[in-house]
């Protein structure tokens, strides 16, 4: 047969044209459940009977982080007797509110919203091309040792009319890691952010991740990596366009 003949299959293919899609329709089908909204509501575990969640005209306000510390020290003084130590001595002395302050400060999270940090940072724009931010530093506390995890995270989203500011990308890193965390569920609560926030026409989450819990503990495997991620519109669709992420994420 002339490889002639049927010329038209050797034709390079017009690329599919780029959907915006109505991502508002979507939203509770991608919500991740597990973590806490912010900011605290009544139906926060724990804050079910808090009356300022429930009576506006009371001057009542959700307890600031600094009046959490006296009880936090409390239990981590508890903790260190508990473990054969004298919380008394020099060294512990000031350890539990030192512990209670930084666990405040790893899980700070809990206390921002995504409304809060892009801060009206997101802009019109005639951009339709692939916005890549990679590795963005990570750190956070797995939910079933409370050790840490920590590492890079790579996000990209194709926009349709809308851009948001490039350190935006980060700080929405920095509102999901900085609580009880799982690696799995990290990737995608990052992918529903920026979804969220400029309605992409698709949004690609890659988190590469070392966990305390596996190398301190348990296997202690020392160089093991933890990668996942959340491939949502486009970049689940188009093979093409994923492997064009993929291939920007692992380019030195």
């Amino acid at each position: 047969m002339d490889q002639h003949a049927n010329g038209d299959q050797y034709k390079k293919k017009k690329p599919l044209p780029l959907v915006c899609r109505n991502w508002s329709e979507s939203f509770d089908d991608i919500e991740v459940p597990g973590t806490p909204k912010t900011p605290r509501t009544s139906t926060t575990p724990g804050h079910e009977k808090c009356t300022f969640h429930h009576d506006l005209e009371l001057d009542h306000r959700p307890p600031t982080r600094e009046a959490l510390i006296p009880d936090m020290a409390r239990s981590y003084r508890l903790l260190l007797g508990s473990l054969g130590e004298n919380p008394a001595r020099q060294g512990l002395l000031k350890t539990p509110e030192r512990a209670a302050k930084a666990m405040l400060f790893f899980t700070k999270g809990y206390d921002q919203s995504l409304e809060e940090v892009l801060n009206d940072a997101i802009f019109d724009e005639d951009h339709d091309e692939m916005v890549v931010v990679k590795d963005i530093e990570m750190f956070s506390m797995c939910e079933h040792h409370l050790v840490p995890f920590y590492g890079k995270v790579s996000i990209g989203y194709l926009p349709c009319g809308k851009i948001l500011g490039l350190s935006k990308l980060a700080r929405i890193v920095e509102i999901y890691s900085r609580r009880l965390q799982v690696q799995e569920r990290l990737t995608k609560q990052i992918a529903v952010a920026v979804t969220k926030a400029v309605q992409p026409a698709g949004v690609a989450v890659v988190v590469e991740g070392v966990h305390m819990c596996m190398v301190m503990r348990g296997v202690q495997k020392i160089n093991s990596k933890t990668v996942t991620s959340t491939m949502l519109g486009v970049f689940r669709d188009d093979p093409k366009t994923r492997e064009e992420f993929l291939n920007l994420v692992h380019s030195k």
